[in-house]
């Protein structure tokens, strides 16, 4: 525990030299001018001009940025339909029929910043805040596994109690955590942790890799640079340079699974649409891959902020849906993550267009798991949830829509990250992997956690998944139907966590 005071401890968090070194002549890679220039430039595409853009993201390549700008200037609503198809058919070539699900354990909310849009800042009197001890870890994660999750992303305060060695102990506290299951024969545990934390620099970023971080979690919030000063006035989170490169350092480090994100609604969506794209772009450019995961929140109400009840650049429904199917064409090798920050309703049609990870069962009070409260309460959360759905209920939609639920963790694990993943990704491949990877994690969660209606409909949905696999010549020529056969019997006999 750090014995700097928190104002003594803020002063010291960015490190210059770590931001220089990505630096270009001097320059960063968010171009304002250029980027309006983009949109403006590419004003009324022609419908062929579309529709080629169409073509080269179902080959799994990443877009140009007049290209996004094209897109995103897209009026036509017939050409709209056509782009929803295509995004979900680039979603199901890369990632096949599944969603991954996740659960966010929130660990601490002191925080040393002050944003305006959150309800966390240090400014905000209305919060109560709490650091979870490594026991009141264990007992969260317990409930969290009680409810079938796999995966967690833990989130933190930037703030001196929860500092690199606190993450560090909350992850081993998590990992070591088992639970029987309530009704199969095996045990449940979280195996797979990401982060989502403040910027480090390189050396604690070493220690998240040491401890088995899974992804580390980055969101810019607004990669327009004057905005992002007037919404950060104070803390280290006020350099808007420490924080693009987040990730750069991360790479650096030996994190190679990283994510990127921008809170919708803080400016025109359009703009932070590009600057997701120029963000990935720098990273492809600087270390060959870009993020595993890029994500879309909406500004949401947050205790103690009129500025999250009242922005003027608010994202409706129908340009979300639209804004996450151009990222899945501009950026069509990476999982698109959707949260529970949004209504039930919307979840279910946007699933639809190219998202390919969810959260569910999911509470962003600090202790709001274990002590089993099913309301939210606003003074001790970042912001307010739309979809608090229970895991079983959102994974029952799912299956009467067709598509399988997945609590795979084996990329992690078997070393497929970074630029092996990419590869696998680019190519089509590590879909493939992961669709067997469901199909275990799947019957897991049937045997083990799910209510008796979600396990009938689940099990159609599974039976419909062995059949695909049986017929596919990948599967049958790399003779891998033999091996998933052997890992589904087992686990019906109650191993669990056997993965390919």
């Amino acid at each position: 525990m750090s014995k700097l005071s928190a104002m003594e401890w803020s002063k010291q968090v960015v490190k210059q030299d770590e931001i220089d070194k990505y630096l270009v002549n001097g320059k960063d890679f968010i171009n304002k001018e250029e980027i309006m220039s983009k949109l403006k430039n590419n004003e009324n595409p022609d419908k062929s001009y579309i529709r080629s853009i169409m073509d080269k993201a179902l080959s799994i390549h990443t877009l140009t940025p007049d290209e996004t700008a094209a897109l995103i200037n897209v009026k036509d609503e017939e050409i709209w339909e056509e782009l929803y198809e295509v995004s979900n058919n680039i979603k199901r070539k890369v990632y096949d029929n599944r969603i991954v699900f996740f659960a966010p354990l929130y660990c601490s909310n002191l925080c040393v910043n002050s944003c305006k849009y959150c309800g966390f800042r240090k400014d905000n009197s209305e919060e109560k805040r709490r650091v979870l001890n490594m026991d009141e870890i264990k007992e969260e994660t317990k409930a969290i596994i009680n409810e079938g999750h796999k995966r967690l992303i833990v989130v933190y305060g930037e703030h001196p109690l929860s500092d690199i060695d606190y993450i560090t102990d909350t992850i081993k506290a998590v990992y070591s955590v088992e639970k029987k299951s309530p009704n199969g024969k095996g045990k449940g545990n979280i195996r797979r942790v990401n982060v989502n934390a403040a910027p480090m620099d390189i050396k604690d970023l070493r220690k998240l890799k040491k401890a088995g971080i899974g992804t580390f979690q980055v969101f810019q919030e607004t990669y327009d640079r004057n905005l992002y000063a007037n919404l950060h006035p104070s803390g280290p989170k006020s350099d808007y340079r420490w924080r693009l490169y987040s990730l750069h350092r991360a790479m650096d480090a030996g994190i190679d699974d990283f994510a990127i994100g921008a809170l919708f609604g803080l400016n025109d969506w359009r703009f932070e649409v590009m600057g997701l794209l120029y963000h990935s772009l720098d990273l492809e450019r600087h270390f060959g891959i870009g993020p595993h995961t890029i994500s879309f929140p909406r500004l949401n109400f947050a205790s103690g902020s009129p500025l999250s009840k009242n922005s003027k650049y608010k994202v409706s429904d129908e340009n979300l849906k639209k804004l996450i199917t151009i990222l899945r064409l501009s950026v069509p090798y990476t999982g698109l993550i959707l949260t529970a920050r949004e209504q039930p309703d919307l979840r279910d049609d946007i699933i639809k267009v190219g998202c390919t990870q969810m959260d569910a069962s999911s509470k962003i009070g600090i202790g709001a798991y274990s002590q089993n409260k099913d309301l939210q309460e606003e003074e001790k959360q970042q912001f307010m949830l739309g979809d608090t759905r229970s895991l079983d209920e959102v994974i029952r939609k799912l299956a009467n829509d067709g598509i399988i639920t997945s609590f795979c963790t084996a990329g992690y694990r078997c070393g497929r990250t970074g630029d092996k993943i990419m590869d696998m990704l680019r190519d089509c491949k590590e879909g493939k992997f992961c669709k067997l990877n469901a199909v275990l994690t799947y019957k897991e969660y049937l045997d083990d956690y799910a209510s008796p209606e979600t396990k009938e409909i689940g099990k159609k949905v599974l039976l419909n998944e062995i059949e695909a696999i049986k017929s596919n010549p990948f599967y049958i020529n790399s003779g891998l139907i033999e091996k998933v056969n052997d890992y589904y019997n087992r686990i019906s006999n109650g191993e669990r966590d056997l993965f390919i």
